[in-house]
């Protein structure tokens, strides 16, 4: 009798959740990714009466949105419509009350972003914001809605998707929990599911002679931006001039091939740094432990030849004496050829490469403020600055989120490019599931030696661009490799499109239309390849998405 109590005992153990090592969870969808697009996705789903899972190997939800990136790259704000608005409202409604205003008035505010401000009149949608006021947003949506969320879950991504004549029937985390779903959504940066289940994908440059176009492949002497050496001269030698000396840090000997060759290295990476000089919320720039001040000698000789205060011009104003500090100029927070491996490494490689950038751009802020060589009014005004007490405070203040701006990109059922965004393909984008209108934005990838001796920065474009539809098939594969995922964020773009998808509001509107989409799929039991477009477009009119120019909201300032 003993026996046979302890053996049902056991049996109740090992039966409650979090006692089994194989922990199984079925939903209508399941969504892996912790960024701004799974949140969007996940809601829609819901709204859509959708079972909807989300399983994020983050443990703040909202990526860039919330891990610094508040003043918010969009381009044509009245393109952008949907839930992606929805949030944006948010913000907005969250501002207007006077108790979020804790260290400046909104006045004081406004005063330093001018042009912001004239854009808002009129509006109820706010587009710079605090990084914990988004993720706070972000997990507003998911308890309006009741979503069920496994945090710090990461996909196994040797073993981990299971399929069955090309459809995914289930994904399996590290942890050992299997998550069933009839439509899968990879809403990662880096694309991580899509890779595990076999379907094809791109990283780095395509050459130009891939899909014809112009600004795609190694692009030197190309300066569309203020992020290069053009006219300064700087010597990438230890002594001036002196090859046998030996190179500075962080400049490449390898030689460029021929511009519009294709390659496998991706634009650079950093942090979006939420600073402040608030005194009573500053904590001094800390000196990281593998601080090397080597690493920014090539600094110092910039400082020779232009103006130190260059460092200061992306340090652009959040609310509460707070700042999205973005990279600027010749040699600036941005991380060149640090990261060319991080789409494939493995998590604990990519781990490094986040630790390595986090020392790189901190240990930056530490130099200037601290060594004696740099120029006094720059060190006096760096000194001013500081890591803020109140944002990511489980992080030693640090955001929880690099700005990935390119990993992995799908080569699914069409490929944007650049044809497709400056109006030369005007054919190919039907079936539009949202708009885009952010320029094409490719930040340096390499620094190099030209041929006249001097360093130079490489892979910086930048293209403007107006509003033009974004297809349906640019977020779904190939039917044969996957006919049940949708992916909204390493969508099927070619290197120099992605420069302008890559965007925060885009990625919510592909999350919200992909998510629409499986929702049909479900109901029509078909192929997410297969959706009734017409179906998809009435469902995402009603929903207010903005798919074509006529549809784009009216600007408040332009009203009688």
């Amino acid at each position: 009798m003993k026996y046979l109590i302890l053996c049902v005992l056991c049996f109740v153990l090992t039966a409650r959740p979090g006692w089994s090592s194989e922990q199984t969870l079925e939903h209508d969808v399941v969504i892996y990714g912790g960024t701004s697009a799974a949140v969007i996705a996940a809601v829609q789903c819901h709204r859509m009466g959708k079972s909807v899972v989300i399983v994020s190997p983050d443990k703040h939800l909202g990526g860039l949105s919330s891990g610094g990136l508040g003043f918010t790259d969009i381009g044509n704000r009245l393109t952008v419509g949907g839930l992606a608005r929805e949030f944006y409202e948010k913000v907005y409604q969250h501002y207007e009350n006077p108790e979020a205003w804790t260290r400046e008035t909104p006045d004081a505010f406004h005063q330093k972003n001018i042009g912001w401000r004239k854009m808002w009149k009129g509006e109820n949608t706010r587009w710079v914001f605090e990084p914990h006021v988004a993720e706070a947003i972000f997990d507003q949506f998911i308890s309006e809605n009741n979503l069920p969320v496994f945090r710090d879950e990461w996909l196994d991504r040797e073993h981990g998707v299971a399929k069955d004549a090309g459809r995914i029937q289930s994904i399996t985390t590290l942890s050992g929990k299997v998550f069933r779903g009839k439509v899968f959504i990879d809403a990662t940066y880096e694309g991580d599911l899509l890779a595990a289940a076999g379907v094809s994908y791109h990283v780095g440059r395509e050459a130009n002679s891939v899909y014809g176009e112009k600004w795609n492949g190694v692009q030197q002497g190309v300066f569309h931006h203020q992020h290069h050496f053009q006219g300064l001269n700087v010597s990438p030698y230890k002594v001036k001039g002196d090859p046998s000396s030996g190179v500075l840090a962080r400049i490449s000997t390898e030689a460029l091939p021929p511009n519009g060759t294709g390659d496998d290295k991706v634009q650079a990476y950093c942090f979006r740094m939420c600073l402040t000089n608030d005194p009573g919320n500053r904590i001094t720039f800390p000196k990281p432990q593998n601080y090397d001040p080597e690493q920014y000698e090539l600094l110092l000789r910039i400082f020779e030849v232009m103006d130190p205060m260059y460092v200061f011009h992306k340090f652009d104003p959040v609310p509460n004496n707070k700042t999205d500090t973005n990279n600027h100029g010749p040699f600036s927070f941005d991380n060149l050829g640090m990261n060319w491996d991080y789409p494939e490494a493995s998590y604990e490689r990519r781990k490094e490469i986040i630790e390595e950038h986090k020392t790189y751009q901190l240990g930056m802020l530490y130099f200037i403020s601290h060594d004696p060589r740099v120029p006094k009014q720059l060190q006096k005004a760096m000194q001013e600055w500081g890591l803020p007490k109140d944002e990511f405070v489980d992080n030693g203040n640090w955001s929880h989120q690099l700005y990935v701006r390119e990993a992995r990109r799908m080569v699914g059922q069409y490929v944007i490019t650049e044809h497709d965004l400056l109006g030369d393909l005007k054919s190919k984008t039907e079936k539009s599931i949202g708009m885009g209108s952010y320029g094409i934005d490719s930040h340096n990838i390499q620094r190099f030696i030209d041929s006249d001796g001097y360093v130079q920065n490489e892979g910086d474009v930048g293209v403007h661009v107006g509003d033009y539809r974004i297809p349906y098939d640019v977020i779904v594969p190939k039917k044969e490799e996957a006919s049940n995922l949708i992916v909204p964020v390493a969508a099927s773009c070619s290197h120099v499109a992605y420069g302008s998808i890559r965007m925060e509001p885009i990625f919510m509107i592909l999350a919200q239309s992909g998510a629409a989409a499986a929702c049909i799929a479900m109901d029509d039991e078909t192929s997410v390849q297969a959706v009734d477009y017409k179906k998809l477009r009435a469902r995402l009119q009603a929903d207010k998405q903005i798919l074509e120019k006529s549809q784009r909201l009216p600007d408040p300032r332009e009203q009688p």
